[in-house]
């Protein structure tokens, strides 16, 4: 069990230094650099037993592979995903209107659109050069889109409604001198000419802080899911390195897409990755499935008090009551009775509390990258996550004690439990 402080203090500065997939990914490179872990090239031959990550645009998967694994050593994969709900970088990004400059954007995933309104925001992402050469990038505080004033709308308190084209186009300066592209390429140190595309989104630009009773609390963006990655990246730092499995943090992106791309969980990413770390047959591979787990980590719903209605009447879990096991009859989450118990075992080993989340029957709940990943590898996957109010916001809430303890559980898991 990390120390909750220290914790929280290092997924601050995680959630700080990842503005976008793709500097997550990139950040988490660098930690498992400094902690000995090596890059590999995919189109290189990978060969041996020892620690190890690949990147692949806003994904990486690292392992941790024992000198005494064989090809038919089993999986231990914590599962999650980098990406988070807002907005995305339109082609032929500046727009000047009414004497505005704006920025064109799409709504990327399933945002909180009132939570982005009246917030500092920057652009982050890639861009790519006209030699191929790819380079992080972030404005820092540089957009906002302006909501409204009451005494133009004064049935606004009764309902507000975003059009999603015409009221959710953020602001960065007045008159006519001014681009988007420019001030990207500034940020990233290139002359724009050099800029031949982009993959450019939204971030809030407020720092994380603990607040509260006791300092209880911890408001963020992008803790859905971060703060899974996170959980998984401290876990596997501490994997043993003499065990008989091959401990797997595998980050993907594009999840609040669906997951359909070359680096989310409905790609071939973590099949690709498994078959050359095992590096035996068809047949071995298909062993090592055969005793492995995936714990796919996402966050979930705390009990909201000014809406307990939306919640099951009898499965409410309370934010600092533990980390979730998430269950739904419809396969929305993976979790079976024989994952329950592994949850139950890894969280009793590391001394932690936990709770289960069910949605209301009349609230149909989302879904992770469980299930995608137990139908493409069939290998036993159970669904959990920390639980957070303002889920989907620019700002979402959760419980300092629930984050170290969701770490603390992966860390068992990694551990055999």
């Amino acid at each position: 069990m990390p120390d909750t402080a220290d914790h929280i203090d290092d997924l601050t500065a995680f959630l700080a230094a990842s503005p976008s997939s793709y500097h997550a990914a990139a950040g988490a490179g660098r930690r498992l650099e400094a902690a000995g872990f090596a890059r590999l090239d995919e189109m290189e031959d990978w060969q041996g037993a020892g620690r190890h990550y690949v990147l692949r645009d806003g994904a990486v998967i690292a392992w941790a592979k024992p000198e005494r694994a064989t090809a038919v050593s089993p999986f231990r994969i914590l599962g999650a995903h980098t990406d988070s709900p807002g907005f995305k970088l339109k082609p032929r990004p500046t727009i000047r209107a009414h004497g505005w400059l704006q920025a064109g954007v799409e709504v990327y995933g399933g945002p909180l659109l009132n939570s982005w309104l009246d917030r500092e925001l920057e652009l982050a992402g890639r861009l790519v050069t006209r030699d191929g050469a790819e380079h992080l990038v972030r404005t820092g505080p540089f957009l906002r889109i302006p909501q409204l004033a009451i005494h133009l709308d004064r049935s606004v308190n009764d309902g507000l409604t975003l059009d999603r084209q015409r009221h959710t186009t953020p602001v960065f300066g007045v008159g006519s001198l001014g681009d988007v592209l420019d001030r990207l390429a500034e940020a990233a140190g290139l002359p724009a000419a050099q800029v031949a595309g982009y993959d450019v989104l939204t971030a809030d630009t407020q720092a994380p802080r603990r607040f509260g009773q006791g300092d209880e609390l911890l408001a963020a963006g992008r803790m859905d899911n971060l703060s899974s990655v996170h959980a998984g990246l401290t876990a596997l730092l501490a994997a043993p390195t003499d065990g008989d499995h091959v401990s797997v943090l595998a980050a993907f992106d594009h999840e609040e897409l669906g997951s359909a791309s070359r680096s989310g969980a409905s790609g071939p990413f973590l099949a690709d990755v498994l078959a050359r770390v095992s590096g035996g047959t068809t047949q071995e591979l298909l062993r090592a499935y055969a005793g492995s787990w995936c714990v796919s980590a996402d966050t979930g719903h705390g009990v909201h008090p000014n809406y307990p209605e939306r919640h099951d009447p009898v499965n409410a879990p309370m934010l600092g009551g533990g980390p979730l096991l998430k269950i739904n009859a419809n396969q929305r989450y993976a979790t079976d009775a024989h994952g329950a118990a592994l949850w139950s075992r890894a969280c009793e080993r590391a001394g932690v509390p936990w709770q289960e989340f069910v949605s209301n029957n009349a609230v149909p709940c989302g879904s992770t990258i469980g299930p995608l990943t137990a139908t493409r590898l069939g290998i036993r996957t159970v669904d959990v996550g920390i639980p957070l109010l303002s889920m989907h916001s620019a700002r979402e809430l959760a419980h300092v004690g629930d984050v170290a303890a969701l770490a603390g559980a992966i860390v068992a898991f990694f551990a055999g439990a």
